[in-house]
């Protein structure tokens, strides 16, 4: 069975980008605009020996209680019950918000490994941008960029590191 990765944060951080870069496709819908993805997109990806599903989620609001959002979190919620493992990814550009809290803290409480992808970091100091998003809690803060590939490769290493390798 191949281990599953769950793409997850708020709208428009990147998951759709970094979906299309881990399944080298282009089948996420990628735009500036919320919402373009609404229910839970599957897709296989392998990195040398180890291959892997990765789901891309929309955007969780966590506070949403009808409508669109609402639906959008619950698909969520449902992908990360079928996680092995959980990306979390926010926006370097827009920082911590409350919204990143909100959702650190249910993802604490998930049932696998959870790693935090601070995104949009092209261009910047590792070290100074992922600074404040230790207040998550979540573990190291790993510094990438879907759209250029940044930090990518160490990012899927890192979620794949408890899985073995594929038999030949």
């Amino acid at each position: 069975m191949l281990p599953t990765l769950v793409l997850v944060g708020r709208p428009n951080v990147g998951k759709s980008t970094l979906f299309n870069r881990l399944t080298a496709t282009r089948d996420a819908l990628v735009h500036d605009l919320p919402g373009m993805t609404r229910d839970r997109h599957y897709g296989r990806g392998r990195i040398g020996g180890k291959p892997y599903l990765v789901v891309d989620t929309g955007g969780l609001e966590p506070v949403a209680k009808e409508g669109i959002m609402a639906e959008m979190a619950r698909q969520t919620l449902q992908a990360i019950d079928e996680a092995d493992a959980i990306i979390f990814m926010v926006d370097a550009r827009s920082g911590l918000t409350p919204q990143d809290k909100v959702i650190a803290d249910r993802l604490r409480r998930a049932s696998c490994p959870v790693l935090l992808a601070v995104n949009k970091a092209e261009g910047m100091n590792r070290a100074v941008v992922t600074a404040e998003f230790h207040e998550l809690a979540l573990g190291e803060p790993l510094a990438i960029s879907g759209a250029h590939g940044d930090g990518i490769s160490d990012l899927v290493d890192e979620a794949l590191a408890p899985f073995p390798e594929e038999e030949e």
